[in-house]
């Protein structure tokens, strides 16, 4: 019995998305052909919607988030006389059937880290500039999802749409986000991070805000060699036991008061505090706490640290990027993913990182030979050109796809963007409240109406 969705091809006809072509500059054939066979999705007969062909209109979907699922498989496919596109039914069937375990097995042996020590601004003295951080994104509000994610509450009631979390481990020179993880709203950021550390490269300098300080997760990435540069927050006890050259101190830190009092299982680490003299900057008169286990001041200065923290905030331009310019439609609207069941939602979260890397992975190629910061692209810019020239690949020849190639990186060279700006932004929204009652439990998920609006008219005399 054929499964539902699919209808038998013939043996001539091509099963790749032949648009899509060029995207096997970054993920091949053979990584495909490998996700699927490790999560055991090989199709045992022809099937115009086989696992094969879904893979590659899911991570289709990634980089063409502002089309419905139908009109990204017309986009990935060519015009053929007499052929129609599957409907919308059966590619959302054949979705499911794909499931999540192939697409997150493609992203785990396709997405590494991309830069070398050559790469600018990609590593500090053989460090590899790496960070974890999270973040929260609206999904679809459907039972499923709710029970699943759950919805954030406030004073004002429960929010209007259940979140996802997501923590992830980025290579902060290429915004590569190299690992990630999933959870629900009220999944804490920490116990999240904990399921990225097997994924932390050896030569990594690893940068947390001060939400992910813990002793226990201190003690146990100090003892896995990971080399640290925290914020602290400002209630946390620090007694200096030796001041450094560079202003910075020695101090340890303890599981609790009890074992502080007693000096029992303490850790030494390095402190640098530091506050802002500029009125203008966001910060200006608070003092500031990083904490670090390089304790070398001289290999590693003060200064030096404190001015690479920031690089932290690299990793909030790769969701900057994720949430806002590669879905620049819908993010515009509540809810920024599409899919109404929970594991749907991981499936399209895998496909916008997919994309999401080999946007970043062409970037990274295209400023290589012009020993050139990937930052001083314009993600925005190379986005917008891989969308427009995807579908002039020809995979007729290897010569056509090696023109075409070359052609696309030297498109991207050209989208140079000038050194960022002495700017701050202040920590501040800008939302007015809506004067329309707020939308409540009892308001969801209505029954269809049982009369048509010309039966419920009455008209009066």
């Amino acid at each position: 019995m054929r499964e539902q969705g699919c209808s038998t091809v013939s043996a001539g006809e091509p099963e790749l998305l032949d648009r899509l072509v060029g995207l096997q500059s970054v993920i091949t054939p053979e990584r495909i052909r490998q996700a699927l066979e490790a999560t055991g999705r090989v199709n045992v007969r022809d099937c115009r919607l086989s696992h094969e062909v879904m893979l590659w209109v899911v991570v289709a979907m990634g980089l063409l988030t502002h089309l419905p699922i139908r009109q990204v498989f017309k986009h990935a496919r060519r015009l053929r006389l007499g052929e129609k596109t599957p409907g919308r039914s059966s590619l959302c069937e054949a979705r499911q059937r794909l499931g999540v375990e192939p697409v997150r097995s493609l992203h785990n042996s396709v997405v590494k880290p991309l830069a070398t020590p050559a790469t600018p601004g990609a590593f500090y003295k053989g460090l590899r500039w790496m960070g974890i951080d999270s973040t929260v994104m609206d999904v679809p509000d459907s039972e499923a999802n709710v029970v699943e994610f759950q919805r954030p509450s406030g004073g004002r009631g429960d929010g209007a749409f259940p979140q996802v979390r997501k923590a992830s481990l980025v290579e902060l020179g290429t915004h590569v986000e190299v690992a990630f993880a999933i959870g629900g709203y009220r999944d804490g950021e920490q116990t999240l991070a904990r399921q990225l550390w097997d994924d932390i490269p050896a030569d990594s300098l690893l940068t947390e805000d001060r939400g992910f300080f813990g002793y226990d997760d201190w003690k146990a990435l100090n003892s896995r060699d990971v080399k640290l540069l925290v914020r602290l927050k400002s209630d946390l006890i620090l007694q200096p036991i030796r001041r450094l050259s560079d202003g910075s101190f020695v101090a340890k830190i303890y599981p609790t008061s009890y074992a502080r009092a007693k000096d029992r299982d303490g850790i030494e680490v390095r402190v640098i505090e530091y506050t802002l003299n500029d009125p203008q900057r966001t910060g200006h008169g608070e003092k500031h706490r990083l904490m670090t286990n390089l304790l070398d001041a001289e290999q590693f200065p003060a200064l030096e640290l404190i001015e690479g923290y920031h690089q932290r905030w690299e990793e909030e331009l790769v969701y900057d990027e994720q949430k806002t310019h590669q879905d620049p439609r819908r993010a515009e609207k509540p809810a920024q993913l599409r899919s109404e069941t929970p594991d749907g939602v991981r499936q399209e979260l895998y496909a916008l990182s997919l994309s999401h890397f080999v946007i970043r992975a062409l970037m990274f190629e295209a400023a290589r030979p012009l020993k050139l910061d990937p930052d001083r692209l314009s993600f925005t810019g190379c986005f917008r050109i891989l969308q427009c020239r995807l579908p002039e690949c020809d995979s007729r020849s290897h010569q056509s796809f090696a023109d075409w190639y070359a052609a696309l990186l030297w498109e991207l060279q050209q989208e140079q963007i000038p050194p960022r700006r002495n700017r701050i932004n202040p920590r501040v929204i800008k939302r007015k409240m809506s004067k329309w009652r707020k939308k409540r439990a009892e308001h969801r998920h209505q029954r269809p109406l049982t009369k048509c609006f010309a039966e419920s008219v009455l008209i009066v005399n």
